[in-house]
């Protein structure tokens, strides 16, 4: 038995049922159901909440969030293979887990989950990026989810919690810092997964905010990171020469120097750019 429930230990389930890790599916399992138990934590109280994980795989996590007392955990997973052990998580834990099997990116959980809602997952590498900015960008905010517990390669992390003027700092640090408070709750090193990264990883918290910080259209907020970060080295009277014929009075108008690259502007001048830009509309062509 493991030291969280009744159900066998994780490597005696993998083994059993023959649930190797595929690379081609990002898979990583984290064996060590206390330091599942441990990221479940991160998300907080979970007891009068749903709870949306995506690939599971062989349900360390899942047990996590089911010991720490998850109201409901709808669990999604692409491979086959793990559906039996987690059928086997589902019996031991009546009318509390929901299984899906099928693609997160196709899938709408909607229909299977009740509020509050909070999302928790050991993302797979190769979607998990892609999901994040689905989840920070829906048509309408506040969005269905109250927070997100989300481990990532440690990179991708910092990318996330990046202030202005550092490296890492771009738009999903935008992205996720307009309309989040966003920290890093802990660290894992490589030997934490099986088979073990070439990497770290890092579980991140995001707590969706009432309403963003700064007023500013989504989609010309988006507009203006993407061009700006894109061409992160150039100045952005440059980068952005082609968002706007008159970019550079534009930038003076929200204090932003025309010779400043994207690194160094913060959230707020990002946003204020964002409303000065669709209210200057398109202009005319050059």
């Amino acid at each position: 038995m493991s030291t969280i429930d009744n159900l066998p230990p994780l490597r005696d389930v993998i083994s059993r049922h023959e649930l190797r890790a595929k690379k081609q599916l990002g898979q990583n399992f984290l064996l060590d159901l206390n330091l599942t138990a441990k990221i479940a934590r991160q998300a907080g109280d979970l007891t009068q909440c749903d709870v949306l994980e995506i690939g599971p795989g062989p349900g360390g996590l899942t047990r996590g969030l089911l010991a720490e007392g998850a109201r409901h955990v709808l669990a999604i997973e692409k491979d086959s293979r793990a559906l039996p052990a987690l059928a086997e998580i589902a019996a031991a834990y009546p009318n509390r887990l929901t299984v899906m099997q099928g693609d997160a990116l196709k899938i709408d959980p909607l229909p299977h989950l009740t509020p509050p809602i909070r999302i928790a997952a050991n993302l797979p590498y190769n979607i998990g990026t892609e999901l994040l900015i689905r989840w920070l960008t829906p048509p309408e905010w506040p969005p269905f989810w109250d927070s997100l517990t989300l481990m990532f390669q440690k990179e991708v992390a910092e990318r996330i919690t990046a202030r202005p003027g550092s490296k890492a700092y771009g738009r999903l640090a935008l992205l996720a810092q307009w309309r989040c408070e966003a920290r890093i709750a802990m660290m894992l090193p490589p030997e934490a997964f099986v088979p073990a990264p070439k990497v770290h990883s890092a579980v991140v918290h995001l707590t969706a905010l009432p309403q963003p910080r700064h007023p500013a259209d989504p989609a010309v907020l988006s507009r203006v990171t993407a061009a700006a970060f894109n061409q992160r080295r150039k100045m952005l009277r440059a980068s952005l020469r082609g968002l706007h014929p008159d970019i550079e009075p534009l930038l003076e108008s929200v204090g932003i120097a025309p010779t400043a690259r994207a690194e160094e502007i913060g959230l707020q001048q990002f946003c204020a750019l964002a409303t000065a830009l669709k209210q200057a509309g398109p202009g005319a062509s050059r």
